[in-house]
């Protein structure tokens, strides 16, 4: 039996690489600075050996070493593992050598990478097909979010995040698809992409990889595509066009046309983004050779992803909760709220690392225009690097976003911020939390006390 160690075993997606190990049979620990439920309730069902903090000497001598981004430089863990040499990889070099697969199908984009690799894993599944996968979410329903298999295919989410401290390569250059599924490119993560043309060129890279077939949604027009692709969206031009979307608090109704053929799509799911990931899906699915009504049941039964529009709440007040962490993001799921419900939507948002930064400040104009209220909570503090770059704090967020949503507030107390939600909040409203945080409680908080 062979052993694994992970330097930063509680994030999601280190955890079900964990997982996956575990039941392939291998001895599987780790380490993190702190554990907290949905993670460490699973680990510790899984009956994997994690503590917190870092301590070289209960590493001992693993095959093999997972360094996830959350081990600096000073790391003692980093920094054991380089002296005495232990064999280590990147999470995204360990989907490389034990996950990618002959058939290896990958879902990349700007948003909607991780719904599309949870929902064709689910509609592969459901076909009988056994393929590895790994997707950096949980999904809402319960398919553990990577799996090794013995066969000849996987589904991989193609993060364009760097790869690790030593490799500032996206994910998915370790990959090699074969088939490929392109949702959407609009320039984030400025922490990593300084310009727009960074952030598009390695887009531009990856779309030259895939040697089978090529799935690109219409939306994707600021990259040269290659001359074979399948296109999705709207227009009468995309090879699936889906149409008549029916926007519903419980889900959404469509229309996928194909050919001379019309297909009805029922999905649990919110948002008429939804309709997009889902007709993504669907193209990619069909082309494969998965037949058209294992492909709709599969959607209809597919719930969603844990903080991809989750509802948390519903009654006289419904609370939302999303993993929007960028003004773009943040944008859809307001404007797709707008669509649903007619009262008032309270955003509560934090930005990640890239978003604070000052080359992000125009992307929030406008960004809020279909909140009715926006709060920046207290943010969270981050370790930076020396480099005398100061991050936009909660005020100086409040100021950016003030000028294009008056209605705009800095409340840096938890407390405060939970007592003021339940205070405004009247029937028919809406409260959504807008962040890749955790929110330290404040949901749980709300939810317990609105009615």
């Amino acid at each position: 039996m062979k052993h694994i160690h992970f330097i930063g075993i509680c994030g999601v997606a280190m955890s079900a690489l964990a997982l996956a190990f575990k039941e392939k049979g291998w001895k599987v620990t780790g380490s993190d600075v702190g554990f907290y439920p949905p993670v460490s309730t699973s680990l510790e069902e899984h009956q994997i050996d994690f503590y917190a903090g870092w301590h070289p000497e209960k590493i001992g001598k693993p095959d093999l070493v997972v360094v996830g981004n959350v081990a600096g430089s000073t790391n003692p863990e980093w920094l054991y593992v380089q002296k005495t040499k232990l064999n280590f990889k990147s999470y995204p070099e360990v989907i490389a050598e034990f996950f990618v697969k002959q058939e290896s199908i990958v879902c990349a984009g700007t948003f909607g990478k991780t719904t599309t690799t949870a929902l064709l894993t689910w509609i592969f599944l459901n076909s009988g097909q056994n393929p590895s996968y790994m997707f950096g979410g949980l999904c809402q329903n319960k398919l553990p979010s990577a799996h090794l298999a013995d066969g000849k295919c996987s589904i991989l989410e193609g993060d364009e995040y760097k790869s690790a401290r030593w490799d500032l390569r996206p994910k998915f250059d370790h990959y090699r698809p074969k088939h490929l599924l392109l949702t959407a490119v609009q320039w984030d993560h400025a922490d990593i992409y300084k310009t727009e043309k960074d952030y598009l060129g390695v887009f531009q890279q990856l779309v030259k990889k895939p040697k089978g077939i090529l799935i690109v949604s219409e939306r994707v027009q600021n990259i040269s595509l290659p001359k074979n692709i399948i296109t999705y969206g709207t227009s009468g031009t995309a090879s699936y066009q889906y149409s008549d979307v029916d926007e519903l608090p419980t889900g959404i109704r469509f229309n996928i046309n194909h050919g001379d053929k019309t297909y009805a799509v029922i999905s649990p799911c919110l948002g008429e983004y939804m309709a997009d990931n889902i007709t993504g899906c669907f193209a990619m699915a069909n082309e494969l050779g998965i037949s058209p009504l294992k492909i709709l049941e599969s959607v209809k039964s597919f719930i969603g992803m844990k903080r991809r529009l989750e509802k948390r709440h519903t009654g006289k007040v419904t609370v939302i909760d999303d993993i929007a962490h960028s003004p773009a993001k943040a944008a859809t799921v307001l404007k797709t709220l707008r669509k649903i419900y007619s009262g008032k939507i309270f955003a509560i948002f934090e930005p990640n690392t890239g978003n604070r930064r000052s080359e992000s400040v125009q992307g929030y104009e406008g960004t809020f225009n279909s909140a009715d209220e926006v709060i920046i909570p207290r943010l969270t503090k981050l370790k930076q690097e020396n480099t005398g770059e100061k991050l936009l704090e909660g005020e100086d967020l409040a100021a950016i976003i003030i000028k294009s949503q008056p209605n705009t507030r800095n409340i840096d107390d938890d407390g405060a911020l939970v007592k003021y939600l339940i205070k405004k909040a009247e029937p028919g409203s809406v409260i959504v939390f807008l962040g890749s945080h955790g929110f330290r409680g404040m949901i749980e908080e709300v939810v317990k006390n609105v009615a």
